[in-house]
């Protein structure tokens, strides 16, 4: 009677040992069948084990291919891919009972000795880069980022010595790319890991030291130094954070990437887009405080904002005598200027700024504006103040609407969707 069609007899093969024959059952697993050949010669942890066709071809079995074995097929077992990747790394086969082979429980020990190297070859790196210029400080500075990337070393290891010299590539204003992209990645991370690091990093780099990058035209060294500046801003303490805002207003951040970045003639690319998307929200998220922040009716500071916005719409040098009479005019007259400011409270304006949000960051705005585009501001509390009712368009009613609205498209407050740095 002929064997079942699911039975196909073969040889198998293993160094040092007379070769097997077997009939392998098409229906079983195939890990079944490498741990029943395993079992014949006492091998243990089959799963780092393989059939592999004993021709040229030296083609692996797997469950895809198994059906092309032929009765009277010569296979070998053999150690796995994952074996294979296992004895590069680490210099041994991971599976016991073989003669020569260090047993499994080995790379633990093996792990912790190359380890041991790799921070002996880091404290090198760390010394050689005194000498080192041009292409081999480049490779060097690849190393660095290479080794704490793979968390094998920590990043408190760092000395002051080292951080001031990764930090005077930056500063300098001419370096090679390379170095620079390099060096710049090294603060990042130095920073998001380590929060003494990013003490010492604030004090050797300064946001104006990192705006002439933004300048240029190398669109990686433009995203690795809004990577940095995005995490001094993350791990600035919240009372430094509002600094380091008017720092970059100061240095015209935004018009610089506008100008470089943005308008450039090239495509931005997905990590310069998240990158933008952190420096957004990193300070679109410094006004939460303001908008969560209701107005105090009764402070006087406040009041003094909105008498500020009635000055400078009617120009109001002087004020009245304090006597009785004339406190019913001022009273009057307050109330008319604020109703054509289009408040909704025309007698005491600022409880329109008692809802959160926008609270506080609608006033700010409103006199941001007043300031700051004074002509435009006159014109429109004028305009509005001499139309019809049904035409009207309140400059205060508008403005508070207007900035909710913007907090709500802006997601102020929100806390960023992702990591900082995106692997690409």
């Amino acid at each position: 009677m002929p064997p079942p069609a699911d039975i196909v007899k073969v040889a198998i093969e293993w160094p040092g040992a007379y070769p097997k024959l077997m009939e392998i059952d098409q229906k079983k697993p195939l890990s079944a069948i490498i741990k029943e050949v395993c079992d014949g010669w006492s091998l243990a942890n089959h799963e780092y084990f393989a059939l592999q066709h004993a021709d040229s071809s030296n083609f692996y079995i797997t469950e895809k291919n198994r059906n092309e074995i032929k009765n009277g097929t010569i296979l070998r077992l053999t150690t796995s891919p994952v074996a294979h990747v296992k004895q590069k790394i680490f210099g041994v086969f991971p599976y016991s009972g073989v003669a020569g082979m260090p047993p499994f429980d080995f790379l633990a020990q093996k792990r912790k000795f190359l380890f041991q190297v790799m921070y002996k070859r880091y404290q090198k790196l760390q010394k050689i880069m005194k000498p080192c210029f041009g292409d081999m400080l480049s490779f060097t500075l690849t190393a660095f980022v290479e080794l704490m990337d793979h968390g094998i070393v920590s990043w408190d290891t760092f000395s002051v010595a080292f951080i001031k010299k990764i930090a005077s590539f930056v500063n300098k204003s001419a370096i090679d790319v390379s170095i620079l992209q390099r060096s710049l990645a090294i603060l990042e991370s130095m920073v998001l890991n380590s929060h003494d690091l990013y003490q010492k990093v604030a004090q050797e780099i300064t946001i104006g030291q990192l705006i002439p990058h933004l300048q240029g035209t190398d669109q990686e060294i433009q995203t690795y130094t809004i990577a940095v500046i995005n995490a001094l801003f993350l791990k600035a303490p919240d009372e430094r954070r509002q600094e380091m805002a008017n720092i970059l207003a100061q240095k015209q951040l935004r018009s610089i990437i506008l100008t470089h970045v943005i308008r450039a003639q090239r495509a931005i690319n997905n990590e310069m887009a998240h990158q933008l998307y952190v420096l957004q929200v990193l300070t679109f998220n410094l006004l939460e405080d303001r908008m969560m922040t209701k107005m105090d009716p009764q402070d006087q500071a406040q009041r003094d904002i909105i008498f500020e916005l009635r000055r400078i719409a009617f120009d109001a040098e002087s004020e009245p005598n304090n006597s009785s009479g004339s406190m019913e005019k001022r009273k009057s007259m307050y109330t008319r200027d604020y109703k054509k400011l289009g408040f909704i409270n025309h007698v005491n304006p600022a409880m329109d700024f008692t809802q959160t949000p926008p609270g506080m960051l609608a006033l700010d705005n409103m006199l941001y504006f007043a300031k700051h585009h004074q002509d435009a501001y006159i014109r429109i509390v004028l305009e509005n103040s001499s139309r019809e009712d049904k035409h009207e368009c309140p400059f205060g009613r508008s403005s508070i609407e207007l900035t909710k609205m913007l907090c709500e498209i802006l997601k102020v407050g929100e806390l960023l969707l992702q990591n900082l740095r995106e692997d690409t």
